[in-house]
């Protein structure tokens, strides 16, 4: 580089400027970015790094590892140069030490460019080191309650009397940002009940937003909002006050009963000439000649690119280790023990580090017989969901203040619900907060749990951003959603979910499950617990669906395809096939069945997961939808975007192209056409086009 490295008795004042300047040299290089946050919090996240975090370089998986979230995701590069100065090694998809840097020099130079591991939020998976994919705010402040809430249950599933196995704490950087956004409030109101002592959120309280002045539009005081929370609250006057921050944290430690906001007072871009009056507020790179006078005034070779003097380069890996490396032995002597002493919970836990299921998890499932009058399938789903829960020590879930409606609680002996009195409980009660409630589940998925959530289908609208970073997270959480239709009735509109279904289908790596009874609700949540490194949500009615005769249709098994057979024309050659999902089903095999003895040759395909269905190959797609069979009627109480891939430009629909009423089911039914009588009229006229029909 033809410079030489700044030289510094003070090797932690040397490393910060070595987090400060890797940043603005990222930013500038990649022309985006935002350095003013990182350069601001660099002595934050070294102090909380080199002195405070329970982490090993060597051991990124370790499971009691301290965990540490970047909620201000787009401070990135703060992350990337803790985690390349901490030596961290990498760790690949399959669980394997590669024996490489997780986040090298040359990564951080190709920060946010295509296929780096250096992308321009935090991405889990995608880096050794990254806990969460961060970015939309708020969401950080969420998964790590859940964090928290799991080390919690961890401990109680597993520490015994002298020996602990799960004692982590969960460090969060938060900003203004976070602090206004709703999810954060709900996701803090919910640790402050629980009391997670184990759960720390550093605030940085810069007062800057891209707008300007947090003053534009905030001006609430966040410690006394947290206190109501019941959390303790600490204040920081000076980002770059090491020993304050460290006693603070010291405070921390030593609290019990509460989580602990810890507010600190930051200038954004510190060291850049122009203060918080920079570029580095608003998310654009400081430009070259302001780095040179940041550099300069950090006592920096002004023409260095990318320097990491040798000093900062052992100074934070040597701290870590010193602090880990004797406590990981502890662990691994724990772990022994309890192989020795317990060795079906050892069992368990390493199970539910590999994201396996027990033996015989799906042994002891239920069956329906056939019946006409039938059940709901929210009860029919609850029903397997307790089955399974029996023999799935580590299936945690709850719902948002419905647990009644969604029929999700878990019944059997020893459930319990967690409380922080009782953290061995299995039943969750997260209030009214859908938002906080996915982020929360999917903090718990982080930690080795398999959590569920529940709730009404219409609701999930306020569950979109944890749905959606589930899916690119690759967690296998499973979202419950019942009340799935207008079915719900004299509720009306705001409560009848119509584009719902179409949103959930729109999410890439999101099965969407809506079982058509109670069978196949039983074969839905087996494929939902199968599932290793994506979400599923199961959608479920609230009214009765007939139970299929299935020694006469075909077994409810075929969900696994994600659609098929149910009930076949003479000779399998259709003139018209009949598609739905969820409780349209039942409607579908009614009109069958009058189809029948009118002559007619028709076929029933319940489509219960679109997305199974389209990873099928293309011979059993065509078994169940022949490209030959030209008539086609799908048949869903749910809008009618995505079904024109399946019944073609011609084909019919009996779909909600409106929002519901407040009605009695029936009533509803007849006014939006699903009846048997527009059924089979739609079916005569579609199944002129394969053939005659009479």
């Amino acid at each position: 580089m033809g410079s030489t490295a700044p030289s510094s008795s003070n090797a932690d004042l040397l490393t910060i400027n070595t987090i400060r300047t890797l940043s603005m040299d990222a930013v500038q290089k990649a022309n985006s970015g935002h350095p003013g946050t990182p350069m601001a919090l660099a002595p934050v996240g070294h102090t909380l790094w080199s002195r405070f975090l329970r982490y090993h370089p060597e051991h990124p998986d370790w499971p009691n590892r301290d965990r540490f979230v970047l909620s201000v995701g787009h401070a990135s590069m703060l992350l990337y140069s803790l985690l390349h100065l901490a030596g961290v090694k990498e760790i690949d998809e399959h669980g394997t030490a590669t024996g490489k840097e997780a986040v090298s020099l040359e990564d951080i130079k190709q920060f946010r460019q295509l296929d780096s591991k250096t992308p321009g939020h935090p991405e889990y998976r995608m880096t050794t080191g990254i806990e969460t994919t961060t970015g939309p705010l708020g969401q950080g402040c969420g998964n790590s309650v859940g964090m928290a809430l799991a080390q919690k249950w961890l401990a109680a599933r597993f520490n015994q009397p002298g020996v602990t196995l799960f004692d982590y704490d969960v460090y969060v950087l938060c900003g203004d940002g976070d602090m206004m956004e709703g999810v954060t409030g709900e996701a803090a109101s919910m640790a402050g009940h629980l009391g997670l002592d184990n759960l720390c959120w550093i605030y940085d309280n810069n007062t800057i937003s891209i707008e300007g002045h947090t003053e534009l539009a905030f001006s609430e005081d966040v410690a006394e909002r947290f206190r109501g929370y019941g959390w303790h609250t600490l204040h920081v006057k000076d980002a770059n006050d090491a020993e304050a921050l460290a006693a603070a944290l010291h405070r921390f430690k030593g609290n019990t009963g509460k989580p602990t906001l810890i507010v600190v007072d930051s200038l954004i871009g510190y060291g850049a000439p122009n203060k918080q009056n920079t570029a580095a507020a608003h998310g654009e790179p400081l430009g070259a000649d302001e780095i040179k006078l940041a550099k300069k005034a950090y006592g920096w070779p002004e023409d260095a690119d990318f320097l990491v003097p040798d000093e900062a380069r052992h100074h934070l890996r040597d701290a870590l280790l010193e602090r880990a490396s004797g406590l990981y032995e502890d662990w691994n002597r724990a772990f022994d023990r309890l192989r020795q002493d317990d060795p079906r919970r050892a069992d368990e836990l390493q199970r539910m580090r590999a994201g396996e299921m027990p033996e015989g998890w799906d042994a002891k499932l239920p069956s329906f017989d056939a019946d006409a009058k039938g059940v709901a399938s929210r009860e029919s789903g609850g029903k397997a969901l307790n089955a399974f829960a029996e023999q799935i020590p580590w299936l945690v879930g709850g719902a948002a203040d419905l647990a009644p409606s969604t029929k999700t609680n878990l019944k059997f002996d020893g459930a319990g619900s967690f409380s922080a009195r009782e953290p061995a409980g299995r039943n969750m009660h997260f209030g009214i907060r859908e938002h906080a409630m996915g982020s929360i589940a999917n903090g718990m998925a982080l930690c080795y749990l398999r959590s569920f959530t529940a709730t009404f289908l219409v609701f999930s609208d306020y569950m979109k951003p944890p749905i959606r970073l589930a899916s690119i997270m690759e967690l296998p959480v499973v979202f419950v959603f019942t009340h799935d239709s207008i079915g719900v009735g004299e509720d009306g509109p705001t409560h009848q979910p119509i584009e719902h279904l179409a949103q959930l289908r729109a999410t890439p790596g999101l099965l969407t499950l809506r079982p058509g009874d109670a069978n196949e609700a039983v074969q839905a949540w087996k494929i939902a617990l199968q599932q290793t490194n994506r979400p599923s949500c199961m959608v479920l009615s609230r009214q009765p669906l007939p139970t299929l005769d299935r020694s006469k249709y075909a077994s409810a098994e075929g969900v696994a395809q994600g659609a098929y057979v149910v009930a076949d024309a003479e000779g399998g050659k259709p003139q018209v096939i009949l598609m739905a999902t969820g409780s349209e089903l039942g409607l579908a095999m009614q009109a069958y069945e009058q189809l029948k003895g009118e002559g007619v040759k028709a076929r029933v395909v319940s489509m219960p997961c679109w997305e199974l269905f389209e990873e099928q190959d293309e011979a059993y797609k065509q078994s169940v939808l022949p490209d030959e069979v030209l008539g086609r009627v799908a048949i869903e109480q749910a809008g009618p975007l995505g079904w024109e891939r399946y019944i073609g430009r011609k084909g019919a629909s009996v779909t909600m192209s409106t929002f519901g009423a407040s009605a009695p089911i029936g009533k509803l039914q007849a006014k939006y056409g699903y009846t048997v009588d527009n059924v089979v009229k739609l079916a005569k006229e579609q199944a002129q086009r394969s053939g005659s029909a009479k």
